[in-house]
């Protein structure tokens, strides 16, 4: 009877997943027309992550470069919970996101625009946390993370074919 049980659990289990995809079928939704094509160079205040997720949404080295992103980074830091101890209990941070797309063929600019991302950060701890700086690190990955896909379906969206001012 066991034998029976597992046997028809496995083959619901088994066709009850039979739809699942583990890839993404539309594809093109995600690409860049910037992805590979581009230089760029990160100024500004130094957030974490952001080489890396830069690299991930506009490509490594290629001998094709078309483009120069000029990224300039602005953070600012409120305190908006201060303890008698003068310990944060709340602090809002706002991360400005200053993108500046050249056409290095054409020597002009193509987009231009900046996106800010904010978030509040409430540390479980007054002194070291471990916990506490991981959560911050992640708040910090998910917003360049949500601020770089802005940029790619601005860019997208608005297109770089044409220039916006003539140098």
């Amino acid at each position: 009877m066991l034998k029976y049980l597992l046997v028809s659990f496995f083959l619901i289990f088994t066709s009850s997943c039979e739809k699942i995809d583990f890839f993404y079928e539309d594809s093109k939704s995600f690409e860049s027309p910037l992805y590979n094509k581009s230089i760029y160079e990160i100024s500004g205040d130094e957030i974490p992550y952001v080489y890396q997720y830069v690299v991930d949404y506009l490509g490594g080295k290629s001998s094709n470069k078309y483009y120069l992103i000029s990224i300039h980074i602005e953070e600012e830091r409120v305190k908006r919970a201060v303890q008698t101890n003068q310990a944060i209990s709340r602090m809002d941070y706002e991360i400005d996101f200053s993108y500046n797309v050249k056409n290095l063929e054409k020597n002009c600019g193509v987009f231009n625009r900046k996106i800010t991302s904010t978030f509040t950060y409430t540390p479980k701890s007054s002194g070291f946390n471990f916990g506490s700086d991981k959560s911050l690190d992640k708040m910090y990955e998910i917003i360049i993370q949500k601020n770089l896909e802005q940029f790619i379906n601005f860019v997208s969206k608005d297109g770089i074919s044409n220039c916006i001012d003539e140098n």
